[in-house]
């Protein structure tokens, strides 16, 4: 098995512990379903944020609703770059697999999906 990296991010309506709770849980499930991902094949997770979110930890609720019980998990700021785009949460998740590169769906969500437009369903 080789170790690839998923990408996903998905914007908040505010900073609120509700909403890093929905956003983590939606962009993690929608990151698992759609690359037929089990959890024991999981090597890590990181999470960003940006700097407008600071009201709780997103790799609580992976831990708390998505069972990464036993995932290693880092929580980051994102750089603060002039014109970026404000309230998004973005994820990093390590996976062992036998899939390529091109059979990995990176999953940009909400507002998040103008990110990557090449790659948005």
């Amino acid at each position: 098995m080789l170790t690839r990296g998923i990408r996903g991010a998905i914007t908040l309506e505010s900073n609120d512990k509700k909403s890093i709770k929905e956003a983590t849980v939606e962009l993690v499930d929608t990151i698992l379903d759609k690359n037929n991902v089990e959890i024991e094949n999981i090597a890590f997770a990181i999470f960003t944020v940006t700097s407008d979110i600071n009201a709780d930890f997103p790799a609580k609720y992976a831990r708390e609703y998505c069972g990464f019980e036993n995932v290693p998990m880092m929580c980051y700021r994102e750089m603060d770059v002039d014109g970026a785009i404000k309230m998004c949460l973005r994820a990093l998740i390590c996976v062992n697999t036998t899939k390529n590169q091109k059979e990995i769906k990176h999953q940009y969500l909400k507002g998040a999906a103008k990110l990557r437009p090449d790659i948005t369903e």
